[in-house]
């Protein structure tokens, strides 16, 4: 894995927007560092990262970004009862469909 993944990754999942404005900024800045295309394992370490809602927009450009791997995120299980809208927005546009 790349090492701009692995520092998005690590950072967690994103803020909520009472996050001040450095750490979205922050956040922003690791995204934007990840150059697409990114591997299935990148894809899937990403979908880790979502937070409780959109982040100012930041949640819709890392589903872009996971979304350039190379098919649907390895191992994703269908969303359950307590799944994320994240979860079930990977799902619904490429989760569901066979590589």
């Amino acid at each position: 894995m790349r090492p701009e993944v692995q520092e998005f990754v690590a950072a967690g999942p994103l803020p909520d927007w009472d996050a001040d404005e450095e750490e979205i900024g922050r956040r922003a800045d690791q995204l934007e560092a990840v150059c697409a295309p990114v591997t299935a394992a990148e894809a899937q370490a990403l979908a880790t990262c979502f937070g409780p809602d959109d982040c100012y927009g930041i949640a819709w450009s890392l589903v872009h970004v996971i979304e350039t791997g190379p098919g649907p995120v390895p191992a994703m299980a269908p969303p359950g009862p307590g799944a994320t809208d994240w979860h079930r927005t990977l799902w619904d546009r490429w989760g569901n469909r066979s590589g």
